[in-house]
């Protein structure tokens, strides 16, 4: 993985649109059933929106019913990184980008297989970047 970004609050916010900055550096989260990707099939990678960390293949991502995009594992661990979330007076486990610190959303145990882990997450912290045809395997 690339080198750790480090921006202060006013450099995030300049570069980000204001819904962005409230997920990913404010730790807030997107209505259900509205970000760009909970419904989405394209091939390719989800990449962190802040620093362009490749998170997600979409060959992990599964229809939860939640109404936010759902995967069942990380490109890699040591990509995201995990914290204890007890805001909303709920126990939950955070999940973040390891580069940049962004709030992606939370992982449950309650996934499918291979893993049994849902990583519930924020459209707006992602980018998709399409698989070209060629790359397909």
């Amino acid at each position: 993985m690339a080198e750790k970004v480090v921006k202060s609050e006013a450099e995030w916010q300049a570069e980000l649109t204001p819904e962005q900055y409230e997920v990913c550096r404010r730790k807030g989260t997107e209505r259900a059933f509205t970000g760009r990707y909970y419904a989405t099939k394209t091939d390719g990678v989800y990449r962190c929106s802040c620093c362009g960390n490749e998170l997600f293949d979409s060959n992990a991502k599964y229809d939860s019913g939640t109404g936010w995009p759902s995967f069942h594992s990380p490109i890699a661990k040591d990509r995201v990184r995990t914290e204890a979330d007890r805001g909303h007076g709920m126990l939950r486990t955070e999940v973040v980008c390891a580069r940049c610190d962004a709030h992606l959303g939370h992982v449950f145990p309650d996934g499918p297989a291979p893993t049994g882990e849902r990583y519930c997450m924020n459209s707006v912290s992602l980018d998709l970047v399409p698989r070209e045809p060629s790359e397909k395997g």
